[in-house]
Parts: structure tokens; C-alpha cells; sequence
């Protein structure tokens, strides 16, 4: 085993952790099964879940033994929110979510070999238990003072919508699965973020009260962006890791946009890359910032992590085309439709449809008059082609895959037409 933990706090993974000292020699001495826990409280995990998937990955590279558990049941309660009770979702859609977060995560570990990974599921435990099983065997070694304390619990009971027995109850859950991991699977770390630390307290403590054991827990900080800001949200919400919630093109671009006073941080967090091609990242932002070679490796690292190499691909390709350097017909209809979903659109209709028309439908020029001096400049492209006719026509070879064509007006200026 390599000391693995001096990687992770390299990397920024580690923000808390239970007698640091014993879980290195623990995770020094051998093989170690831990656990995160992934709620089915929405459709699709996002970017701060992908955190503990990486924490997990790198666990797993060391040799320790993962078990991933979506909360089949702690999903039909959610953990409790900074502001405002959850809407119960029902017990159908609890089970859909449920099994689109199991294949999401499928892709993250490895499922063969000495340290196979495992997919749990805390229904199969909490559904057939009796209300005064629940209470007699795990609910009396909870102490309500330190359950009132718990700074969540603390800031909704002084708010004025408070806070149900339903939401309160969930570290008794949490704590509980840690138990139930512990006593079925010899599991003696769990992992979350940092918003979790009195959850993952419950349960190792729970685990020293029931069974007189040791057990460890260890948190991933908050990421933020360098001016302390809060990492991951887009105009559309979060940064899902669901393709039919947020196109690859978009979770790329989202990535490549990345500022080059976080994407080292970034870097370290989110890939695998060692600690000499990180090094050698970071000299490159301050040798050649305009090259952005930092932010494309972490673009196409992540985004390969997530939606794999050959949608990775596909939209490096699509990104390049916009601008003049891939081949815009060679894309197909979804890939190009991801790619031009955010650009300024107006309608076109083929044989009527003049270009100069369309710039100013489509905002690239604030009338005709200036549209046709940048026609005759040569500052106008049609599917990167240069317009050298200001009475130019959009005509039918003009139309790409999904019945769109693309206008440029210089460098870096796009719009999309819908071709109807």
C-alpha cells in the first residue's frame, strides 16, 4: 500500500478526518473497504458528487476496497437543506433515480479484481425494519443534545419554517448505514463532503456504541473558486453529470472556461494526471496563458471521465469546427446541436433568406446597411466559408445536420440559423 492519504491532501481532497494518524497507518497496513453515499434526491449526480467519485477512484488505484451506496431509502427523506423543507419525491421516482445514479457511477469504479467495487443499496436494510427495531437498536444510542447541535440542524431550528422529525431523523439513518456496512462488508471508513462531517460522525460513533469498534471518517472540502466564491453553477443550474441534462458539448465548455487562477486546483481535484504533467500545466499558464493548454486537458480529462473518450471527441470536434478549424459537416445533428445550443439562432428559409438579412436577425449586425459593408469586407463566413456576395442566398447546400448553418461574422462572433 502507498501512503495513499499524503496524495489525496496533495490533491485538496482532504478538508476533515477522525485521528488522522490511525487512518494512515490503516490505509498504510492494508487493504481498507469504504464507503460513500450517493441520495437519488434529483435525476442525475452533478459536480460535487463527482468529487467523491474521484476520492473513490484514487482509493480504489491504492488498493482499498470501495463500496458505492445509492440511498434507496434515505433518498425518499433527503438530507435536510440549508432553507425550506424537501418535497417527498414518490416512491417510483425515489427507485427511477435510483437505478440512473447506479449507472452513473458504474463507470467510475472498477468492478473486477482484488478490490472490486460493490453497489449497495440502504433499502435493502431499512424497508423490512420494524419502527421499534429501529428505535430500540439504533435510535437509543443517539443523545438528542449532540443531534440538536449539528450546525444544519441548528440553523433550520432557529428559521422560521424549522424543521420536521422527518429531516432530523436522517443522520439516525445515515449513522445506521455505516453500522449495517460495518457489520456486512468489514467497512471502516466512510467519505463524503464536508457538509457531511456531522453525518459521518454519527455513524462512527454508532459503530464505537453498538459493536465497541474503531471506524474512521474523512471529508472533501468545499470547492471554490479562488475569489471564494461557490464552484459549479452554470446559467442552467447545476454541472450534471446526466448527458440528457447537460450535453457533453456544454459540460466541456463549461470546463475549458475555466479561470486560470482555479484550473491548477482544478487540475488536482479532478483528474488523475500526475504531479510532473500538472507541474508542467501550471508553467504553462504562465508562460502561455493564451493557449489555455491547462484548461484543455482538464476539459478533456473530465469530460472523458464522464461521458467517455469518444464523446470527448466528438465535442472537441464540434468546438473546433465553430471556429473555422474541423470540418462543420462532419459532424452529426446532436453533436452540432449541443455545439450551437447557446449561440443567438434566427429563422432562415433556403432560396429566400438573404445573408445579409440573417445578420441582422440574428444580432451579429444592428442593420442591412452594415451588414453589406461587413459582406464586402470579408468579414462575414457561412459555415466557416468566406460570403464574398452581399446579395448572397441561402441555398440548400448550405443546410448542416439537424437543419441548421452557422454565421460568423469575423473571429469570433457566431450565430446559428434554424433553417425551416
Amino acid at each position: 500500500m502507498t501512503d495513499i492519504l499524503d496524495e489525496l491532501q496533495w490533491r485538496g481532497l482532504v478538508a476533515q478526518s477522525t485521528d488522522i494518524d490511525a487512518l494512515r497507518e490503516a490505509l498504510t497496513q492494508g487493504p481498507v473497504t469504504y464507503y460513500a453515499g450517493f441520495d437519488p434526491t434529483a435525476p442525475s449526480l452533478h459536480h460535487g458528487h463527482l468529487v467523491q467519485l474521484v476520492l473513490m477512484r484514487h482509493l480504489q488505484n491504492a488498493g482499498h476496497r470501495p463500496l458505492a451506496l445509492v440511498g434507496g431509502a434515505t433518498g425518499m427523506i433527503g438530507d435536510p437543506r440549508e432553507s425550506g423543507e424537501r418535497t417527498l419525491n414518490s416512491r417510483e421516482t425515489v427507485a427511477e433515480w435510483t437505478e440512473r445514479l447506479r449507472g452513473q457511477i458504474e463507470r467510475f469504479l472498477d468492478f473486477e479484481g482484488p478490490a472490486a467495487a460493490e453497489l449497495v443499496n440502504n433499502l435493502d436494510w431499512t424497508e423490512s425494519l420494524s419502527t421499534i427495531d429501529f428505535l430500540r437498536e439504533v435510535g437509543k444510542h443517539f443523545r438528542l443534545g449532540t443531534m440538536l447541535s449539528k450546525d444544519i440542524v441548528a440553523r433550520r431550528l432557529s428559521s422560521a419554517e424549522g424543521i420536521s422529525f422527518t429531516e432530523f431523523s436522517y443522520q439516525v439513518l445515515q449513522g445506521m448505514d455505516y453500522l449495517e456496512l460495518h457489520r456486512r462488508k468489514d467497512c471502516t471508513l466512510q467519505t463524503g463532503g464536508n457538509d457531511q462531517w456531522g453525518n459521518l460522525l454519527a455513524g462512527v460513533e454508532l459503530i464505537r456504541k453498538a459493536d465497541g469498534h474503531a471506524a474512521h471518517a474523512l471529508t472533501t472540502p468545499l470547492i471554490t473558486k479562488a475569489d471564494g466564491t461557490k464552484f459549479g453553477k452554470t446559467e442552467g443550474g447545476a454541472v450534471w453529470l446526466a448527458p440528457d441534462m447537460m450535453s457533453p458539448y456544454a459540460f466541456y465548455q463549461f470546463w475549458l472556461n475555466t479561470d486560470d487562477a482555479d484550473v491548477v486546483r482544478y487540475l488536482k481535484v479532478f483528474t488523475f494526471r500526475s504531479r510532473g504533467e500538472i507541474a508542467e500545466l501550471e508553467q504553462a499558464v504562465v508562460d502561455r496563458p493564451q493557449a489555455r493548454a491547462a484548461q484543455r486537458a482538464l476539459a478533456e480529462d473530465v469530460t472523458t471521465l464522464v461521458h467517455g473518450a469518444e464523446a470527448t471527441e466528438r465535442v472537441r470536434q464540434a468546438s473546433q469546427a465553430l471556429f473555422g478549424r474541423e470540418e462543420l459537416r462532419e459532424l452529426d445533428a446532436t453533436t452540432l446541436g449541443d455545439a450551437v445550443a447557446e449561440l443567438p439562432s434566427a429563422p432562415g428559409t433556403v432560396g429566400q433568406s438573404a445573408v445579409a438579412d440573417l445578420l441582422v436577425a440574428t444580432g451579429l449586425e444592428k442593420g442591412r446597411n452594415a451588414a453589406k459593408r461587413t459582406l464586402g469586407s470579408g468579414g462575414v463566413y457561412l459555415n466557416n466559408e468566406k460570403v464574398e456576395d452581399d446579395e448572397r442566398i441561402l441555398a440548400a447546400e448550405d443546410v448542416l445536420p439537424g437543419n441548421v448553418a452557422l454565421l460568423r461574422k469575423g473571429r469570433r462572433n457566431l450565430a446559428v440559423v434554424a433553417v425551416q
